[in-house]
């Protein structure tokens, strides 16, 4: 069967740059191993595989890859579906209702500067308690930190909406910047923390309209750096109000734009909406971005 194959530049309206991800758009009848081999061969930090799904509760289904191992949902590869999707004018009720790991989460197709933006609901918010002091002290010699690197106002810990990751504030974007981790250890310590990525950021942006400027390691996956995160930056949302480090607005909303992929090339942006509860407890995170496609072709599979 002919798979129709996008290569699609996420969180950016310009080729080369923001996240690269592919996007199968007929993936119907692919093995499991028929999509870990494909995924493999793009490359990707993260291949989707767009499947119909033959119920009322969902649009479509779709599954994700690392060039290793299958995860529960990526916020890019997401953003680029939607737009391969709109690009390929297939029918779908907007907002989309697509199935994944993290359960059925809303994607709409918005009206953008490249033709179209996508915006994609995240999963359950999930916030663990601050890593124990010895884990962090490893946390910080794999990534060539001190202590005093550390924004003391940002605890290190875990934050999830379906994928979760190791949130680090970090004082400067100079040391973001200058991060070299040890990949190895990172390794260790995802297994040991059951986490498996680590996302370093900083206030210090560099840019008046981005909050945020980060970078994102995850090698247990495959994924040595990760250049623009939905799955960091949106649960980074929830992880800054839950920490008292959000200004929301009177209809208790919390925006703002985080920008990643500086250091190594590939800038992009995310936006992310963070809804608060009258107690100031976050509620729902749902991010936004452009896309741009690199190239379409067909595979024999």
């Amino acid at each position: 069967m002919k798979r129709i194959v996008y290569q699609i530049d996420a969180f950016t309206a310009h080729r080369f740059s923001g996240n690269p991800a592919g996007v199968v758009i007929n993936a119907e009848g692919m093995t499991e191993a028929q999509m870990q081999h494909l995924a493999r061969e793009l490359n990707n930090s993260e291949t989707a595989f767009i499947h119909t799904t033959p119920d009322d509760a969902a649009d479509a289904t779709i599954r994700y890859f690392t060039p290793t191992s299958e995860v529960p949902v990526c916020g890019h590869a997401t953003i680029a579906s939607g737009y391969a999707i709109w690009k390929e004018g297939i029918g779908y009720r907007n907002p989309i209702r697509i199935r994944t790991g993290a359960g059925i989460l809303a994607v709409s197709i918005l009206p953008g500067t490249g033709g179209c933006r996508i915006s994609m609901e995240q999963g359950e918010i999930s916030l663990s308690p601050a890593l124990d002091a010895g884990v962090t002290h490893r946390l910080l010699q794999a990534l060539g930190l001190k202590q005093d690197d550390i924004d003391p106002r940002c605890p290190v810990q875990i934050a999830s909406t379906g994928h979760s990751k190791v949130m680090i504030g970090i004082g400067s974007k100079q040391t973001v910047d200058s991060l070299r981790p040890d990949m190895a250890a990172l390794k260790q310590i995802s297994s040991e923390i059951a986490c498996n990525g680590f996302h370093a950021f900083s206030f210090d942006s560099g840019e008046k309209d981005s909050l945020v400027t980060g970078r994102m390691f995850a090698p247990a996956i495959g994924i040595d750096e990760d250049p623009v995160t939905g799955n960091a930056n949106g649960p980074l949302g929830a992880y800054l109000v839950a920490n008292g480090l959000a200004e929301y607005t009177e209809d208790r909303q919390f925006r703002f734009k985080a920008k990643q992929g500086e250091a190594i090339g590939r800038t992009g942006h995310v936006d992310v909406k963070v809804d608060i509860s009258p107690e100031g407890v976050p509620t729902h995170v749902t991010i936004s971005g452009e896309a741009i496609d690199v190239f379409r072709t067909e595979i024999d599979i």
